[in-house]
């Protein structure tokens, strides 16, 4: 099912319904029905609290009144790194979650009613931007608050340390597939700081169907199924990840790995 979006154009992908069928397949049997009645009554609220809402501000204040005044949606800090933070069908549950699963709601939602938005690259807490340019960021983790630059700098200089300077890639728009990725990143580390490889090792092989172009989920699939012993596996990870990258150093790498693995 999930490895329908690798081969989807990437503006055909719905953020929140790719999130929720990736969700779904850790919950066997569940009815996404409920969870699909939800967000289509998200964005009806949405478009009467943003029927006049001509501005990115007016079009912001409508979503967080929505998200975060009528539904309850807010950011989990009493339990942050819980797994389920990243589970969308628990996101939706709790109305909790971390920046990247609300960014998915907040995104798509938006979209919905004709808006422009995207999820930005920001390192270490998600944000997104409403309008065509950076004037107005907001952070659906702290109640869809409109993110002031001086803010914006302060997250940056935060998540990135004092010595790095923010770079035009740290408030980049994220494509939906790179939404996707981050959102399984956050699983994946989870598992594997919870030490369960075997569930980053999914998380991993997921990634790879989602964004079969993204060549850190085939160095990071691969890297646990050597750690499991699988060969042969590892061997088909590196070089589907060799198909996809051109960075010259990286390709250097693979070579190195798959000969390393070859003179065993």
């Amino acid at each position: 099912m999930i490895a329908a979006y690798g081969l989807m154009d990437d503006e055909e992908i719905e953020l929140d319904i790719a999130a929720l069928e990736l969700s779904e397949l850790d919950h066997e049997g569940v009815d996404l029905g409920p969870y699909v009645t939800l967000l289509q009554e998200i964005a009806e609220h949405l478009a009467e609290a943003g029927a006049d809402a001509d501005t990115p501000e007016q079009q912001a204040k409508a979503l967080a009144t929505v998200f975060s005044g009528e539904f309850g949606f807010a950011g989990d800090v009493d339990s942050y790194d819980a797994p389920l933070n990243a589970d969308l069908i628990r996101v939706l549950d709790r109305r909790q979650g971390l920046p990247v699963s609300l960014s998915i709601l907040y995104v798509a939602a938006a979209r919905r009613m004709g808006w422009t938005a995207f999820a930005l690259n920001t390192p270490g807490h998600v944000l997104v931007r409403i309008g065509e340019d950076m004037t107005v960021v907001i952070d659906p983790f702290n109640d869809g608050r409109i993110v002031p630059p001086e803010r914006l700098m302060a997250l940056l200089a935060r998540a990135l340390g004092g010595e790095v300077e923010p770079q035009a890639e740290h408030i980049a728009p994220m494509s939906n597939r790179a939404v996707l990725v981050r959102l399984l990143a956050n699983q994946a580390s989870r598992a594997e700081q919870a030490g369960d490889a075997n569930r980053a090792l999914t998380i991993y092989d997921r990634m790879t169907q989602v964004a079969p172009d993204n060549a850190d989920g085939w160095w990071q699939l691969a890297r646990l199924q050597l750690q499991e012993g699988s060969v042969d596996a590892t061997r088909l990870s590196l070089s589907s990840m060799l198909e996809v990258t051109r960075d010259p150093e990286r390709r250097e790498m693979v070579v190195a790995a798959l000969e390393a693995i070859a003179a065993r």
